[in-house]
C-alpha cells in the first residue's frame, strides 16, 4: 500500500501570483543580501515591487504581502520569526518544503520571479544566486526539478525551449499554455524565409550585461528598503 503522505508531498501546492512573488523574493534575498535576511514586512513589499528581475511588474501593499505570507505558512513554505526590536521577520522554508538544493533553488527562484524562460536565460540569470558554469549545469538543475515535479517544458525540445514551474493554479496554467501557443504561432515563418538563429554566446553575453545592470538596481533598491524598514 502506498503511503498517501508521500504522494501528497510529491505534488507541489499551487500558489497565487502574490504568494509566488513573495516566495521568490524570500529565496532570492536570502542568497543575494544575506545581511538583510530574514526580511521585515516593509522590505518584502519593496522587493516584490522592484523593477529589476521581475516579470510581470507588480504593485503589492502590506495587506497583499501578509495574505501571501499566510498562504505560504499554511503550505509550509515560509516561517515567521521574532526579529530584534520586536519586529517580526520572515524567512522561506523552500529547501524543506520542496526538497531543493542551491542550484535547483536558484533556477526555481528565477522562474518564480520572471516566469517561463529558456535554458540560456535561466543559466545566466540564476548565476547571480548560484554559479551555473555552463548550459550543462543549468540543464542538470532543470532536469532535477522536472524529476521532482516542480518544473516542466512548455515548448518542444530544441533551441529556445522554454521551461516553467508547476506552482501555477490550473486556470492560470491553462492561460499560460494558450499564451505560449499563440506566441509560437505568431513567430512561425516559412523555412526559406526564416532568419538565422542568433549566436547563443552573443545572446548570453547580452543577457549577462543586462543582469549586471539589474543587479546594481537591486542593490540600490535593497538599500532603499533598509531605510524604509
Amino acid at each position: 500500500m502506498t503511503d498517501s503522505s508521500d504522494d501528497a508531498k510529491s505534488v507541489p501546492t499551487p500558489l497565487s501570483a502574490e504568494a509566488r512573488r513573495v516566495l521568490g523574493v524570500l529565496i532570492e534575498k536570502a542568497k543575494t543580501t544575506p545581511d538583510s535576511y530574514p526580511m521585515t514586512l516593509a522590505a518584502i513589499v519593496t522587493a516584490c515591487n522592484q523593477k529589476s528581475n521581475r516579470n510581470p511588474q507588480m504593485s503589492m501593499d502590506e495587506d497583499d504581502v501578509l495574505l501571501a505570507l499566510d498562504h505560504l505558512r499554511e503550505a509550509g513554505a515560509a516561517r515567521e520569526i521574532q526579529g530584534s526590536g520586536r519586529v517580526n521577520k520572515y524567512r522561506h522554508a523552500a529547501y524543506e518544503w520542496l526538497d531543493l538544493d542551491n542550484p535547483t533553488s536558484a533556477v526555481l527562484t528565477e522562474l518564480l520571479l520572471r516566469g517561463p524562460q529558456t535554458l540560456g536565460e535561466l543559466r545566466t540569470r540564476a548565476s547571480r544566486m548560484y554559479a551555473l558554469d555552463d548550459l550543462t549545469a543549468a540543464q542538470t538543475a532543470v532536469d532535477l526539478l522536472i524529476a521532482k515535479g516542480l518544473v516542466e517544458p512548455l515548448t518542444p525540445p530544441g533551441r529556445g525551449q522554454t521551461f516553467a514551474h508547476k506552482l501555477y493554479p490550473p486556470q492560470e496554467r491553462q492561460y499560460l499554455e494558450a499564451k505560449m501557443e499563440k506566441r509560437a504561432n505568431a513567430s512561425a515563418t516559412p523555412a526559406d524565409t526564416k532568419p538565422a538563429a542568433p549566436d547563443q554566446s552573443v545572446v548570453e553575453k547580452i543577457l549577462s550585461r543586462l543582469d549586471n545592470l539589474e543587479s546594481k538596481l537591486d542593490a540600490i533598491e535593497d538599500r532603499l528598503g533598509k531605510l524604509e524598514s
